[in-house]
């Protein structure tokens, strides 16, 4: 370790000290839940309608412009209390489940807050699933009511679709409410939400390394706390980037970040969407993710902060443009989120001034992104590190028997905490398979340094991590073997340098059928979201390759495949 790094990690580790002692703004305190000690922020709001009271306080500041078009705090709850006096009357109380499926629009976090409010559980589904996707996650969540754009309603009506109360935005559909129409009413006052920090706030999927994806399921204190500790992280970076910080303030611009990360996922929700309304931040909303048309965005808005998956940093750095001072001079910091960093991506944002603040984390949506972050003088010091454990989350590394490991050993995170999930909705065999002893289990492979960083190095759930978007194998598997042509197949990761992971496969076709790898990839994509279709599909005459208990061998397979590509 450098003296640089050496340093920089002592000025974090002081203002970590500073910032969590007693009576400091992010006080860390100790809980006993069961037979151990639970670490919190005293701070931290104790429920989602508490938070969203106290953000109230914004105003006629601007909150989001999407197309043009800019909405303040004062508007947004204006539609958010509409929308929640609408579903108050109809019947939405505190435990039902909301669905929500679009696009990146004001009326998707409008959707999410007026549940939110009434102590009711926002559901936000992947809006690039298509219809057997969409129908399998609100047949899993039962919702009283489903929020949508018309692009998603007419992937989930029609034939097999759920029947339940349905809002759409941008006119009216037969059979659904309009969205315009509820906020255009005159509404009475939601209801004061009566939760309790222990009660269910959250449902977000996530795939893990099952054939569908599962609803992780986050109580009200786990979810506050998660977005805490957000702030928590930016204090760090500022007291331990001091010259840094200074540089950005004197710019004088008000802090806005480019939204072009879904806000199905943490990275968008809690990191930019929530953490936004919490602090009076403005977001800049992407129709569609473009690098060109984020350049035009960045410099027309004075955009400070941009987070993306790494492959969309690079793709942004990579556009002409991205080194004149006219365009890009605002941004303070980029943020690298859902993905593991390949070292192109690194030598790239270290060498221009836009990746002063630069910074990395290390979380999961079972853990509402929380365990490990590092930006600015921490991150430009040790950027293949996830960076340093969060105050709040207790992080051991397991063996392939569960026994702890000493630091610089490598085996399973593991991961336990306020912030943690409750559990899979409605699936209690993969919760108490994910939770054992009261950890969680992530399934990637690390180690944390003697000076406390954590590694992440590989993972061994059998997920591909396409941008960010993580894909399991044994859906798109499923998919496959739902071709009348084959008789076996697997998929797997292959490397990219585009998205850092791309999907792969190998079939074996049926004796006497044919078919095409055109033929197989538009089968998937009838079936699934695009970034899910293989970019590869390796055809087979031999059986894949097994052990004498009958076990695939996908490392061997995976090596033949790619060996020969």
């Amino acid at each position: 370790m450098t003296d640089a790094t050496s340093q920089a990690l002592a000025l974090a580790q002081q203002a970590r000290a500073q910032l969590t002692a007693p009576g400091a703004p992010f006080e860390v305190i100790e809980c006993p839940v069961g037979d151990r000690v639970e670490r919190r922020y005293r701070n931290a709001f104790p429920t989602l309608p508490a938070l969203l009271a106290a953000s109230r306080a914004h105003g006629d500041k601007p909150y989001i412009k999407y197309q043009g078009e800019t909405w303040t705090f004062t508007r947004f709850f204006a539609e958010a209390d509409a929308v929640a006096s609408w579903l108050h009357k109809a019947g939405v109380c505190p435990g039902d489940r909301v669905a929500i499926a679009m696009r990146n629009r004001p009326e998707w976090a409008v959707a999410f807050v007026a549940t939110a409010l009434l102590g009711a559980i926002p559901a936000p589904l992947n809006s690039f699933g298509l219809r057997e996707e969409l129908h399998a996650a609100l047949a899993d969540l039962a919702p009283k009511v489903l929020f949508c754009d018309p692009e998603r309603h007419a992937r989930i009506a029609g034939e097999g679709a759920p029947a339940l109360v349905t809002v759409v935005t941008d006119g009216a559909l037969a059979g659904t409410e309009s969205y315009a129409a509820l906020v255009a009413q005159p509404a009475e006052p939601p209801p004061v939400a009566n939760v309790g920090p222990d009660d269910p706030a959250l449902i977000l999927f996530t795939s893990g390394a099952t054939s569908r994806a599962k609803g992780v399921l986050s109580t009200q204190r786990a979810v506050c706390q998660a977005l805490f500790n957000i702030d928590f992280i930016g204090a760090l970076s500022a007291m331990s980037s001091p010259e840094a910080v200074a540089r950005i303030m004197a710019r004088g611009l008000a802090p806005t970040t480019l939204t072009a990360v879904p806000l199905f996922h943490v990275s968008g929700l809690h990191a930019q969407l929530l953490t936004a309304l919490r602090n009076g931040r403005r977001l800049l909303f992407t129709h569609r993710w473009d690098p060109a048309t984020a350049l035009d965005l960045i410099a027309a808005e004075k955009v400070t902060q941009f987070n993306g998956a790494p492959s969309m940093v690079l793709q942004l750095m990579s556009e002409p443009r991205f080194d004149d001072p006219a365009v890009t001079g605002s941004l303070g910091g980029l943020g690298f989120g859902g993905a593991g960093l390949p070292q192109r991506a690194i030598d790239e944002v270290l060498r221009r001034p836009q990746g002063e603040m630069a910074g990395i984390g290390f979380g999961l949506t079972e853990s509402n992104g929380v365990a490990a972050a590092a930006s600015g003088a921490v991150f430009r010091h040790a950027p293949r590190a996830s960076g340093l454990i969060s105050p709040i989350i207790d992080l051991r590394i397991i063996d392939a028997d569960g026994n702890p490991l000493p630091a610089g050993s490598m085996g399973e995170i593991c991961l336990r905490g306020v912030t943690v999930m409750e559990g899979y909705w409605n699936d209690p065999e993969a919760t108490a398979n994910a939770m054992r002893g009261g950890w969680f289990h992530t399934g990637d492979v690390g180690y944390v340094s003697d000076d406390g960083l954590l590694f992440v190095v590989d993972r061994i759930k059998d997920v591909i991590n396409r941008s960010g978007e993580k894909i399991a194998a044994a859906e798109v598997e499923s998919c496959l073997l739902q071709h009348p042509s084959l008789n076996e197949a697997a998929v797997f990761a292959m490397p990219d340098e585009g998205t850092g992971e791309a999907v792969a496969a190998a079939v074996v076709v049926r004796e006497g059928f044919r078919v095409s790898e055109a033929e197989l990839q538009a089968h998937v994509a009838a079936h699934l979201a695009g970034y899910k279709v293989p970019a590869r599909i390796f055809m087979r005459e031999d059986a894949l390759p097994r052990n004498p208990a009958g076990k695939l061998l996908k490392g061997d397979l995976k090596r033949e495949c790619l060996g020969a590509a």
